[in-house]
């Protein structure tokens, strides 16, 4: 675990201003946290949220972007958009965009290209389904995925990697700490070669990760961070899990 391990939010679709004060409450816990802290709002939050952390270390980011800088895409949000409202991260290629909205590779390494274009600093998601683990090709689609989701343009950048493999995401079950392992060390030699041993900042999992298992899941060999859905909506969730990484 590196000295400064990364606990991001990502809040989906929940919230309204009314939420706030959660954010003021994570805000105070981070102060004097060892972990460095995002927060992935719905884009709606972006603005309010950025005036309420003026001074905060708490990081806010957006939950998708659009290739374009800017044109005729009802309903979308460019990279500079989110860089103009607040945030400074973008997570990207979440097994919800993949499987929802048929978000393949290519185009998440669009995304990212993107994001670099805008000054956002990418957390990259990948993971298998239980049919695809079951069937043993976990190592196959994962290596699909970084090969076909990163693009050239984030060597020398900074940009996180997060496993999330799809059939853990709000279910409640956590893969084994072998599972977990192998991935991260799958993901951690992919882009040692890929990027000519490049430092990524932090290798992230997510899936159902809670204020009880977060201080265990910190402790797997190439975990260094932790990407959080539904506990990061509650301050009082999210600061247990924050607090797991001192």
């Amino acid at each position: 675990m590196p000295k400064h391990p990364l606990i991001a939010g990502n809040w989906k679709m929940h919230g309204l201003r009314e939420a706030i004060p959660e954010v003021l409450a994570i805000d105070a816990a981070s102060r004097s946290a060892r972990a460095s802290v995002a927060i992935f709002p719905p884009s709606t939050l972006l603005c309010p949220m950025r005036e309420a952390l003026a001074d905060s270390p708490v990081r806010l980011g957006g939950q998708d972007c659009h290739t374009e800088p800017l044109g005729a895409f009802t309903g979308d949000l460019s990279a500079e958009m989110l860089k103009d409202a607040g945030a400074d991260m973008v997570i990207l290629g979440h097994s919800e965009r993949r499987h929802g909205h048929k978000e393949a590779c290519e185009g998440v390494a669009a995304k990212t290209r993107a994001a670099l274009r805008a000054g956002l600093e990418p957390i990259i998601c990948i993971g298998e389904t239980l049919d695809q683990r079951q069937e043993g090709l976990t190592h196959a689609v994962l290596s699909k995925q970084l090969r076909d989701s990163l693009p050239e343009t984030l060597e020398g950048q900074t940009f996180h990697v997060a496993y999330e493999p799809v059939w853990a995401i709000g279910t409640g079950h956590v893969p084994t700490d072998d599972q977990v392992v192998d991935a991260m060390l799958l993901i951690q030699k992919h882009l040692a070669k890929r990027f000519h041993n490049q430092v990524v900042p932090h290798t992230l999992y997510g899936g159902s990760v809670k204020p009880d298992n977060a201080r265990h899941l910190l402790t797997l060999d190439g975990v260094d961070g932790l990407l959080v859905g539904g506990a990061s909506l509650k301050a009082a969730d999210f600061n247990r899990i924050i607090a797991a990484a001192d």
